[in-house]
């Protein structure tokens, strides 16, 4: 059985996180749906046999797309969780820096 708080966002110091702004999140809603739109396109490619090169070319824009989703989940998280941990001090902003030493290794695969 699930707990109702399960659902809930984690927090920093009792605040939703940074994407959860209603711009920023509507924002990328609207970047996945389009992804994901296109990641039905590439699928009905590979149904039709469509050229390779064409569908490399779709896979190329869809991991550009992704790649933008990316870069803003990354600035936001620095805007708002990085910079209030920071603010406090202490070991979270340590925490913090070392979640987000580690986010940009994984998103720029280094």
């Amino acid at each position: 059985m699930q707990h109702e708080t399960e659902n809930v966002p984690e927090t920093v110091a009792g605040t939703p996180h940074g994407y959860i702004k209603a711009r920023d999140k509507e924002k990328i809603q609207n970047r996945l749906r389009r992804i994901e739109g296109q990641v039905r396109g590439v699928q009905r490619m590979v149904d039709e046999e469509t050229y390779c090169v064409d569908v490399l070319t779709q896979i190329s824009s869809i991991v550009s797309a992704m790649e933008k989703v990316g870069a803003i989940l990354l600035k936001d998280h620095v805007e708002h969780c990085v910079r209030e941990s920071i603010e406090k001090g202490g070991l979270e902003a340590d925490e913090k820096i070392e979640e987000l030493t580690a986010a940009v290794e994984r998103f720029l695969r280094v």
